[in-house]
């Protein structure tokens, strides 16, 4: 939903509240996939239509709308919207910069063996349920676009359409070629998204004067305080975003340059 709520947690509630607060207009909906699933369901969605497309008409209204600056329009994502942030900002090049919270910089695949081993360790997982697991995973290696298993596989409870449209894309690489600010923020204590996507931002954006990337050690995927080792249950708990992420992007924000749009 347009709050995103986690379990306990409103993440982008408490964004759009902190940001407002301090000057910064935010444009949230609710995600196509939660308003129109029952329409959507069987067909081959991918990226686009979940992701994509909405945040791209998003910024388009958000440039029409009285009291915006046009030329200081942003995409913030949290997790898969951090992922795809870049592929959005390589459609709009209108858009002055982009904000990749917990956003992963590898395949699902790798995302979801090692999600998977986390929660083993925490028990948080049965071993049936992780070798399960790890079979769709090495389902989904093994397709091919095109191919007649594609057209008809379910993996992990999503058609493999889906799986299939992170094929070819790069976050990272992607992210090192769009010219524009870009504000990376990651958790310490996030298993989800991990310190080996982190990395891999650093890698590809370090030297760029226009990429600032924070980490926030005691915070989880949520950008929630806490401590030891994250787990599902955490998420269950009433938590809020801390207050320095907020102020992190608000400040990003602030010294945003007006981008000239091509």
């Amino acid at each position: 939903d347009r709050d995103e709520t986690v379990g306990g947690t409103k993440v982008f509630r408490d964004l759009a509240g902190g940001l407002a607060a301090r000057g910064i207009a935010v444009l949230r909906y609710e995600k196509r996939t939660k308003v129109h699933g029952a329409k959507m369901a069987g067909k081959p969605v991918t990226l686009e239509e979940e992701v994509v497309d909405d945040a791209l008409s998003a910024a388009t209204l958000l440039r029409a709308t009285p009291g915006v600056d046009p030329k200081r329009v942003a995409v913030l994502g949290h997790s898969l919207g951090g992922t795809l942030a870049p592929r959005i900002a390589a459609r709009d090049r209108a858009l002055a910069g982009i904000v990749l919270m917990a956003g992963a910089a590898r395949a699902p695949e790798e995302l979801v063996e090692d999600q998977m081993d986390h929660l083993a360790s925490v028990g948080a997982a049965p071993k049936d349920l992780v070798a399960a697991t790890k079979a769709d995973v090495a389902r989904l290696k093994a397709l091919s676009p095109g191919s007649p298993e594609a057209a008809k596989a379910t993996l992990l409870g999503v058609p493999a359409s889906y799986w299939l449209s992170f094929r070819g894309y790069d976050p990272a690489a992607t992210a090192k070629g769009l010219g524009i600010p870009i504000l990376v923020l990651q958790g310490g204590r996030d298993y989800q998204v991990t310190a080996k996507d982190l990395e891999l931002w650093k890698r590809e954006l370090d030297g760029d004067p226009r990429a600032t990337i924070r980490l926030f050690p005691s915070l989880n995927h949520l950008f929630v305080a806490g401590e030891g080792p994250s787990s599902p249950v955490e998420y269950e708990k009433p938590g809020h975003v801390a207050p320095e992420v907020i102020e992190a992007i608000a400040a990003w924000a602030r010294a945003l340059p007006r981008r000239s749009v091509p």
